[in-house]
Order: C-alpha cells, then sequence, then structure tokens
C-alpha cells in the first residue's frame, strides 16, 4: 500500500512537472526563469469554492535597483487554459500587487511570472488543493447575469504608513468557461468572458489585462497605484464584442500626501 501511495504521488508530481514545463515553453518560448523574491503569491492551501480562489500577487525589483516590472502573468498549471490573465502595468503607475479570484479545475500548482524591464523573468509557486471549478454551475441566474452585464464599481482605499492607495475594481459578468453545464437544457454554455482590461488615470496608463477562462464570475480586481490627478478610466471588452466603460473620479490621497 505504501508504495502504491508512493507511486501515485510520484505519478501527481510528475504530472505537474510536465505541465509547468509544457507551459514555459508554449507560453514563454523556453526562455530562462529564476525562482526569486521578485513575485511573492498568496492562495490557500485548500480552498473552500474552487469557483472563486482568491489569490494575491506581489512584485517589485531587487532592492536598489533601476529596474521595474514591466509585466505579470498568472498560470494555473492544470486548468484547461493555464494562463489565467497577463498583466503590463504603467511605466509611472506604481502597482506593486494585484488581487483577483480565479478558478481551479484540479490540484494544481499555481505560478506567477513577472518580466522586468531587462527582460529577466522571476517566478514562484504555490500548490491549490482545489476541484471542479471552471466547470462549476453560475452562481446567477443567468437572465439576471445578462441584465446586469458589463455595470462596473470601483472601490478606493486609503494607503496605510506611506504606502500606496489602493482600488478595486468589480465587474459585473458571468465570465463563462465554456466547461459549465446548462442545468435544464444540459448543453454546455458557450465561453463567453472579459478578455481584455484597460485602467489609466487619465492619459496615463495603470495596468491593462489580457484575462482568459479562469478568471472567475464577475471578476473583481484590486490593485495598489500611484494617484497623478487624473480621473480613474475602465474599458473593459468581452469575447462577444461587448464593450464596456466608466470613470471615477480619484477619492484617495497621494502616497505621503
Amino acid at each position: 500500500m505504501a508504495a502504491g501511495l508512493l507511486m501515485a504521488t510520484g505519478g501527481l508530481a510528475q504530472a505537474a512537472s510536465d505541465a509547468w514545463s509544457d507551459i514555459v515553453n508554449d507560453v514563454f518560448n523556453g526562455r530562462a526563469m529564476e525562482q526569486s523574491d521578485v513575485v511573492k503569491l498568496e492562495t490557500p492551501y485548500r480552498a473552500e469554492d474552487a469557483a472563486t480562489v482568491p489569490v494575491t500577487m506581489h512584485f517589485a525589483p531587487p532592492e536598489g535597483s533601476d529596474l521595474r516590472v514591466e509585466r505579470v502573468t498568472l498560470v494555473i498549471d492544470e486548468n484547461p487554459a493555464p494562463v489565467a490573465a497577463v498583466f503590463e502595468l504603467g511605466a509611472d503607475a506604481g502597482v506593486t500587487q494585484i488581487e483577483t479570484r480565479v478558478r481551479v479545475q484540479s490540484y494544481t500548482n499555481v505560478h506567477l511570472v513577472a518580466e522586468l524591464s531587462d527582460g529577466s523573468l522571476h517566478m514562484t509557486e504555490n500548490f491549490v488543493k482545489a476541484s471542479g471549478g471552471c466547470s462549476a454551475p453560475m452562481g446567477k441566474d443567468p437572465e439576471a447575469a445578462l441584465a446586469n452585464l458589463g455595470q462596473m464599481k470601483l472601490r478606493q482605499f486609503d494607503g496605510e504608513q506611506g504606502a500606496h492607495p489602493e482600488a478595486q475594481l468589480m465587474i459585473r459578468h458571468p465570465n463563462n468557461s465554456g466547461l459549465q453545464m446548462d442545468q435544464l437544457t444540459r448543453y454546455y454554455i458557450p465561453a463567453h468572458f472579459i478578455h481584455d482590461l484597460r485602467v489609466a488615470q487619465g492619459n496615463a496608463p495603470i495596468l491593462t489585462m489580457e484575462g482568459g477562462i479562469s478568471l472567475s464570475e464577475d471578476p473583481s480586481i484590486r490593485f495598489d497605484f500611484q494617484p497623478n490627478g487624473g480621473a480613474i478610466t475602465v474599458e473593459a471588452e468581452d469575447t462577444e464584442g461587448n464593450v464596456f466603460s466608466k470613470s471615477w473620479p480619484v477619492e484617495v490621497a497621494r502616497s505621503g500626501a
């Protein structure tokens, strides 16, 4: 029995290793990357709800470096579409962390990869126990979800002791994965999700996001930023070509103000 358990565990580890190796080749063109403190990842070890697993991404260049983090990629290795989201960061936006919620289909490693301005890739990983998140039924009535499609809300939070303030963007959208089944017709619901998101202050980008099916229903993106006095404008587009946009005045103080 012990030998059987060891063989099963070894098989899972090998599968996980193979998945990440394939992702590195397919998504990052086989580029070298190092595991480093440039990136940190917060995830639950065992998720309470596989369809809404909280993820917090932290990233910063090495202390004393004049480099900056240009891009971060969140990867859920064992999901049908492993790349959950790619975030491009504004050069002067001051973003150092992003929180969101994701679907997890099976026990998996979750990787966070940051690309610095010198082209180097830095990686960290966590293991998450969850299953069935990508195929879990919608939490809301489909008609109600479509009636509220694209509605957006922005909450703003003051930073603590000189830290950057934060904003939380919430978008009403079913973000259908294509793996969910209509409980009445028993047909699969076509994929329909937010795939492109742009957040700016005035003419200066805060972040852009290319999202996939792994982002949860009613996407939520929380991020820190350096206010520059301009209004925050959001534009989102889904896979059916619907475009949603809205602006809000900045209500929080500049860091250290």
